[in-house]
């Protein structure tokens, strides 16, 4: 799969698009504004010039990339020799369906049709599909281009070399996939997250810490851990004798609530959104810039290090 199409231009979209270009597929970004466009082309230029500034990329990978990637405000454009397309328009299943139907009318048998959702159910997407075999989700994580993860849901529909050709897609853009046995609402990290979440807020709402406490705590502990030693693997080194007797202990205190806190919802109903309106459960100056600078120069630094380490493990591999 040479041909790749991205359906929306926003911080998903650019991000992905961004990702298929450093891994030197053909990248079409399509968005129905053309500042959306050119929003995205300076994210994307900003984000590959920050990436040689870390030496992850060469100046002449960069200027490589870049000219792989075209931005267009046409559909049929965008879409009419694809071999691969990520849909990643706002969370609307009427517009989603309407594009779908457009896409299925102009392409070839054989092109994937991906969306970036973690709202919507396969069965939801397809229901008016020609070729629901051909449907699959590939769930990116917030920075795409950054983040390895990717989330890949299939269903009963889905043709297993579907998956399999998509798997290897992932692969082959650098990023770290994972295939659901099986459809689940949040899949697997944002129930993960949703349920630590829960935790969290719960303990903010009884007085137990602020979070700003909470954020340092996770930040040193489960934050400094899992980035190269996740949950399950932990609490094999820790000992599953402890894992046992630290769950029996914990979870019967632990919340169980189904409701928003009380005080979240305020927040959102006194437009406190976080950078959107420079008030959260910090307060910025600057719609989080700074924030978001930092957090990604972070996190480059640690993907860095990540793909240190794995050409590192492919080295010795080869050298025994």
């Amino acid at each position: 799969m040479e041909n790749i199409t991205v359906l929306g231009a926003g911080i998903m979209g650019h991000g992905v698009a961004q990702l298929f270009a450093q891994a030197g597929k053909n990248v079409c970004i399509r968005a129905r504004r053309k500042t959306s466009l050119e929003k995205a082309q300076e994210l994307i230029t900003n984000s590959f010039k920050i990436m040689v500034e870390k030496e992850m990329l060469t100046e002449h990978e960069m200027e490589q990339a870049l000219t792989r990637i075209t931005y267009t405000t046409d559909l049929l454009e965008a879409i009419h020799d694809a071999d691969f397309i990520l849909e990643s328009i706002p969370e609307v299943l009427e517009q989603k369906l309407e594009t779908y139907e457009f896409i299925e009318s102009v392409v070839s048998d054989k092109a994937i049709i991906s969306s970036n959702t973690s709202t919507f159910p396969l069965e939801e997407l397809t229901q008016r599909a020609k070729h629901p075999e051909r449907f699959i989700i590939t769930h990116f994580f917030n920075p795409p281009q950054l983040v390895p993860i990717v989330e890949i849901v299939k269903f009963e529909e889905t043709d297993e070399n579907i998956v399999t050709a998509t798997y290897n897609l992932m692969k082959e853009i650098g990023k770290s996939p994972v295939v659901l046995k099986k459809e689940i609402t949040g899949f697997i990290v944002n129930r993960v997250q949703v349920a630590m979440l829960r935790e969290a807020l719960h303990l903010i709402e009884t007085g137990v810490a602020t979070a700003e406490d909470i954020d340092i705590a996770m930040k040193g502990s489960m934050g400094f851990k899992w980035a190269f030693c996740g949950p399950m693997e932990s609490q094999d080194l820790a000992g599953l004798q402890t894992t046992q007797a630290m769950v029996g202990n914990i979870m019967k205190d632990l919340s169980n609530t189904r409701e928003i806190p009380s005080f979240l919802a305020e927040m959102v109903d006194n437009d406190h959104l976080g950078i959107r309106t420079n008030q959260g459960f910090y307060t910025y100056d600057d719609n989080g810039e700074k924030a978001i600078h930092t957090r990604d120069d972070h996190f480059l630094d640690l993907l860095k290090l990540q793909k240190g380490k794995e050409n590192e493990g492919k080295i010795n591999a080869s050298a025994k």
